[in-house]
């Protein structure tokens, strides 16, 4: 399963530093607007100790976790729905990705410009949003044009386009993005083919800078209108220090700790954002696990055994007769999965059965 998450923001704001520390792959970083022009293209293994313990527990011969595709999308201005900038390369390139990563500038720096000349976070998002929005909407309205036209055949799936956008056109007129909106579920099959930009979701990287004042720890109005939103909105959202973590990129992980100290950086940022980027796309892992290899292998969440075996190979799914399940704690307690079977502990599924997030499984065919 291939899934991606574009990194967005205002230029200046440590998109292509954050991109660095996540893939540890070196992309141009300037001081200026539009350092990044091409997407940048970067795969970010999941962070799972499970996967380590079964990998361990197994004597397997390779470990293979799951992964999540970062992309690096060029620096957003004011007025790019209408062009300005980089806005058509930029909006073609959110369009492609299944979720946004925005990244916010939350500290103040004098010998690193702000595009706005000043930091402003919540101003910085209301830019971004209002940009994605505006596109929407350009492209919602003629779309809505055409079904309300065509749609008078009886088509269903033009009407049910046609039924989605009226709801959709307006809450995008009103400068809120497709979201937003409650949706049925046949609703929200209609509204994903129309590729919308605010329709992705959205996890919001809150790019702090060690040394410098950082609005969440100044705590003034800047950060209580930066809270307030996040909490009216539901917005998921993680810090991260984008300079700290590049440079932690390159030293091994018996030091990384000592210099977290030293740097008064606690938390693995890189790790969180991964899997917060997970947890935004409702991924989750299950595993298989022998002496050849252990390895994650994601799925949507709520998928049934024949879906998340197809992950693995469709004639899994096509194929599917049953499933050996079992939870990854559970294996380790039995330390094999013939002792699993031995004290009859597996669990045989069938077609209906729900995975759930670490079960290990076997499948038959």
């Amino acid at each position: 399963m291939s899934l991606s998450i574009g990194i967005v923001g205002l230029p200046n704001v440590g998109k292509s530093t954050l991109f660095n520390a996540l893939t540890k792959k070196e992309v141009l970083i300037a001081n200026y607007p539009f350092a990044t022009i091409d997407p940048s293209v970067g795969v970010v293994p999941v962070p799972d100790f499970r996967l380590d313990r079964l990998a361990e527990m197994s004597h397997s011969a390779k470990k293979i976790p799951a992964v999540v595709e970062f992309v690096d999308i060029a620096g957003l201005v004011k007025g790019a729905s209408e062009g300005e900038g980089l806005g058509n390369q930029f909006l073609s390139h959110i369009r492609e990705v299944d979720a946004i990563a925005e990244v916010v500038r939350v500290f103040d720096d004098e010998d690193i410009q702000h595009v706005a000349g000043s930091v402003d976070p919540r101003y910085d998002i209301e830019i971004i949003d209002l940009e994605l929005v505006q596109a929407d909407l350009q492209s919602a309205e003629k779309r809505l044009d055409r079904v309300e036209r065509d749609s008078k055949g009886g088509d269903k799936t033009l009407i049910a386009e046609r039924d989605v956008l009226r709801k959709i056109v307006p809450a995008l007129k009103a400068g809120r993005p497709a979201r937003s909106i409650s949706l049925e579920e046949n609703e929200k099959q209609a509204a994903k083919s129309l590729s919308l930009l605010t329709m992705k979701p959205v996890l919001y990287v809150l790019n702090r800078k060690s040394g410098s004042v950082n609005v969440d720890a100044e705590g003034g109005e800047r950060w209580r209108e930066l809270k307030d939103f996040l909490e009216s909105s539901h917005g998921q959202h993680v810090f991260i220090d984008a300079g700290v973590e590049r440079e932690l990129s390159d030293v091994g992980d018996e030091e990384r700790a000592d210099f977290r100290r030293e740097l008064g950086v606690s938390k693995d940022g890189v790790n969180a954002l991964i899997n917060a980027g997970y947890k935004l796309l409702d991924l989750i892992s299950f595993f298989t696990t022998g002496e050849d290899e252990s390895r994650a292998w994601t799925i949507h969440r709520g998928s049934t055994a024949p879906e998340a075996g197809a992950a693995i190979h469709t004639d899994f799914r096509d194929k599917f007769i049953r499933a050996d399940v079992i939870h990854w704690d559970k294996l380790l307690e039995c330390g094999s999965w013939v002792k699993a079977r031995e004290r009859g502990v597996l669990r045989t599924e069938g077609k209906q059965y729900i995975v759930e997030d670490g079960d290990v499984m076997e499948f038959k065919i």
